[in-house]
């Protein structure tokens, strides 16, 4: 009985990031989050740029529920890199990055890394399962 314990635990101890960064790539909430705290920040007021990347991402969610997981990886990491890119660019004092919107705009850059990271390697590393020319984008094997 010990050593089915034993066993279970090393058997834990070799899981390494990569089936966590596939499983995050897989998945189709981290965009649906993303657009819902990249929406929540530049709704009010209304800043026209940011709120472009919503709906694309809500795009990767559909795709990704439609069993195109390859495609909506290779799109949640590519918009969530551009989002990146853009919400860098926007310098706050130190005092603005402790309060409400500055703990959610950290939030939100943390999710696209982690979006960057999961979806890019899920994409980058992926395979498809119907074609063999890797025109068809269903499903990962």
């Amino acid at each position: 009985m010990a050593d089915k314990g034993i066993k279970k635990a090393e058997k834990e101890a070799q899981a390494s990031v990569i089936p966590y960064a596939r499983v995050w790539g897989e998945s189709p909430v981290p965009p649906a989050l993303l657009a819902t705290l990249i929406a929540a920040q530049h709704a009010r007021p209304p800043q026209f740029l940011p709120l472009l990347f919503p709906p694309a991402l809500l795009f990767s969610t559909y795709l990704n529920i439609n069993e195109y997981k390859i495609d909506a990886a290779g799109t949640s990491a590519a918009w969530s890199a551009l989002y990146l890119i853009l919400a860098r660019r926007r310098k706050h004092p130190l005092m603005q990055k402790w309060g409400t919107r500055g703990i959610i705009r950290g939030a939100t850059m943390g999710l696209c890394v982690a979006n960057l990271l999961g979806g890019g390697f899920v994409y980058a590393l992926g395979k498809r399962s119907n074609d063999a020319s890797g025109k068809d984008g269903a499903g990962i094997t």
